[in-house]
């Protein structure tokens, strides 16, 4: 019903810029939030930034805050992650992720999106 995919991803130096995109496809008219996620110590995946479909509202992880900007394009149905000032330890797959808001949802936990891309590889070498 909903498809992501996302692209943009490749290899950069410490300090380096990227911009990954993820592209919905599909019944996006009950999409409430559009989240970027990563993997984690410990955990299948940990929370980067997300924001509400119609409001922009947004909101960012910590250790992201103030390099990483997240931004929507509702014409091209397409969320980006603008990373800056990249560090090693931000290298992972970055995962797009669509919620459908039942009431009850917490944005920034990954068991409550419903539909998840394939997954772009960002590389920060040292």
């Amino acid at each position: 019903q909903v498809r992501l995919v996302e692209s943009g991803g490749g290899a950069v130096q410490a300090g380096g810029s990227l911009r990954v995109s993820c592209t919905v496809s599909g019944r996006t008219s009950t999409i409430y939030a559009m989240g970027w996620f990563r993997p984690a110590p410990g955990k299948e995946r940990e929370f980067v930034a997300t924001i509400t479909t119609i409001e922009g509202n947004t909101d960012y992880a910590d250790s992201v805050k103030g390099r990483f900007t997240i931004s929507r394009d509702s014409a091209k149905n397409t969320v980006y992650l603008q990373m800056n000032s990249l560090k090693p330890e931000d290298a992972a797959v970055y995962y797009c992720a669509a919620l459908e808001f039942d009431g009850s949802d917490d944005l920034t936990d990954a068991s409550d999106y419903d539909y998840w891309g394939q997954g772009t590889q960002v590389t920060v070498s040292p």
